[in-house]
Order: structure tokens, then sequence, then C-alpha cells
């Protein structure tokens, strides 16, 4: 595959897929703003390097709730990816796991949570919260018999956004089962159906849909959840510093910055723009991850600089895994490390624990 830059990639990506699986990919809400100020917005922050330091030996290692990861990126949970690669969530956790990034699953996926459990190493499941509290429930039981190591709840997500290049193009992978892994192998789900997915399609997809999104969620239901798992809640989509410090006091055991990629609410502040007002409201009680505009590694080294703890990568390993699957998922993940690498050796650091502020300027 040999590709570097971002541009590249989704060049490449383009020429492979059809055009409306690739549009909903590249595409953003309404104009696409916010999706547009994620990366600019990470534009104007400038590293300011130190030099005459020994850098000979560079550690990228993080923590995370007790155990140690090998570099600081995480895989962001996408949505509908049977559209971009027959094998789907499997390639990209094989992926994932040889290259040692923890995934975080989606809810909405083309294989259900256990079958990718099979595949992957280090997992977090990503949580829509049902309109249903019982199929949300079930949800949760389901991740944590199949060993995932954290809930990430999408709070950004009470419906879906305005996208427009999506309506334009009258597509909807929701509507064509594309997201139904998970809801068609869950027991609650089901019952409730009162039949087989297999026998009744358009049915199970509709039923799906009437309770895939929920307007009414609020933080008393945060605090059912909480009591539901052991295991870490972090809430994904948090960009005011007053949701950061109700999140605390819920109990909520992580935060991740994040505005969906540009794919909900157009218009509205970007990922890096929001990161420093969060992370002083949060004064290092709970971690800070870093979501939407990740592009390379002196994004990277930005948003970490800035007080996240670490960073979720969305789009390019999706294109890696539509030009080549597994492979392509893979090449794209360590072109990303080596990035990372590099960047922090130009920049005078030899630790990501090293990371500040102060390397920084804004343009």
């Amino acid at each position: 595959m040999k590709l570097y830059h971002f541009a590249d990639l989704e060049k490449k990506a383009e020429s492979i897929l059809d055009s409306h699986p690739f549009t909903y990919i590249k595409s953003g809400s309404g104009d696409e703003e916010t999706m547009g100020d994620n990366i600019a917005d990470l534009r104007k922050w400038k590293i300011r390097p130190k030099f005459l330091r020994d850098v000979s030996k560079r550690d990228l290692s993080i923590s995370l709730f007790g155990k140690n990861y090998k570099t600081p990126y995480l895989l962001a949970p996408v949505g509908n990816l049977g559209i971009v690669h027959p094998e789907a969530e499997l390639a990209v956790s094989r992926a994932a796991k040889q290259v040692g990034i923890p995934i975080i699953a989606s809810t909405v996926i083309s294989f259900s949570l256990e079958e990718i459990a099979a595949e992957a190493g280090d997992r977090w499941f990503q949580l829509y919260c049902s309109s249903d509290m019982d199929i949300t429930l079930s949800f949760i039981r389901r991740a944590e018999q199949a060993g995932y190591g954290a809930i990430v709840i999408t709070v950004d997500m009470p419906a879906l956004g305005f996208r427009a290049a999506d309506l334009t193009n009258q597509y909807a992978p929701f509507k064509l089962g594309a997201a139904s892994g998970n809801y068609f192998s869950d027991p609650v789900f089901q019952e409730k159906l009162a039949c087989s997915p297999s026998h009744d399609f358009q049915r199970a997809v509709d039923e799906q849909l009437k309770h895939l999104f929920a307007p009414g969620f609020s933080w008393e239901d945060v605090a059912v959840l909480r009591k539901a798992t052991t295991l870490p809640i972090l809430l994904k989509g948090i960009l005011h510093p007053s949701d950061a410090k109700k999140a605390i006091e819920f109990k909520v055991d992580g935060i991740i910055v994040s505005n969906h990629g540009g794919r909900q609410l157009d218009g509205c502040i970007s990922s890096i723009a929001a990161l420093p007002e969060v992370v002083e409201e949060v004064e290092g009680r709970i971690p800070v991850l870093f979501d939407s505009g990740i592009r390379k590694g002196a994004d990277v080294v930005k948003a970490l600089a800035l007080g996240a703890d670490a960073v979720l990568l969305g789009r390019p390993y999706v294109y890696g895994l539509a030009i080549n699957g597994e492979e392509g998922v893979q090449e794209v993940l360590d072109n990303f490390i080596y990035d990372l690498d590099a960047t922090m050796a130009t920049a005078g650091v030899d630790a990501v624990s090293a990371l500040t502020r102060d390397i920084l300027v804004r343009k």
C-alpha cells in the first residue's frame, strides 16, 4: 500500500469504494464546518521543539485504568464497517491486536461483540444507549462476559445528525443491516422481536431502528448504568467543562473529548478547542481522552501536550481497511506509530509522559 499521507489514503479509498459508502465515511454533518474546524484548529497550535536533549530512546507508552499500553493510540468506534470491507470489524480487530493497539468496538457493527472479542486483543465496548433499557443492560452484560475492559457511552447522539451528503444520496447503512450484528444476536432484542431476524429481516431492522436512539437519555440513566457494571465507564462526546464536572460527580471513570468527527452537530466547537478547558476542569482526577481530527503524529503530540491522556484514531484506519483489509489497517497503524515516534524525537521529547503545554505556541 505504502501510503503515508492522510490525503493519499482518502484518495485511494475513494478509487476502491462505491461512491455512496465512501461519501458516508468521508462526510460530516451540515456543510461540514465542524469537521473542517477539527483539522484547522489543530493546525493553529505549533510545536516549539527543544534540542540538545538525549532522545536516543523514546517511550510512547501510557497507562489507563491500571493497564499499560505500548502507545497512546486507541481505535475509535466506527459503525457500519461492513459497507467498507466484508471482514469489517474482524479485520480491524486482528490488525489492532497485531500492532498492540486497543480497539473500541461500536454498538452498530456488522459482527457481534462476541465475534470481535474472539479476534481482538485489548478491547473496550462503545455503547449507544437504546431507548429500551433492557437492551442496553443486555449489551453491558454481554461485554462483561466477552472480556471487554471498559464501557464507552456515546452521549452526543440523541438523534442522527443532519448528514446532508447521505440525505442527498438517499443512503442509510442502518437500514441495510450493516449495523445489526449486536442487535440481531442479542437475546433480549430477539425476545422482544419474537421472531428470528433471518426469517423477517425488514421487521428486525425496523425494530432496531426504533430502539437505536435514546433522546431521553440523561444523567439519571448514567447513574443506572454506573450501578450495572464494575467496568470503567467513559463518556464520549464531552465538550463542555460543566459536563466534565458532572461526569466526575456521577462517578464516571473517564471522558473522551469528541464531536463525533464532525458527524453530529455542525457549527459546534472543535475537539481541540474544547480540550484545554475540559482538562482544566478535570484536574487529573480521571483520564481525558481525545477524539476527532487526528491525521498525523504532530496532531497526537499537540493533543497530549494540551492534557489528553490518549487519542482515538478513526477515519485513517477505516481507509486502510477499505484499501487492503487487515493488512491495510495494520500498515496505517504502523505508520502512525512511526510518525509519532519521529515527531517526538524531532521535537526533543523522549516520552509521552514528558509532553507538556510549554512546547506549544498558538498561531
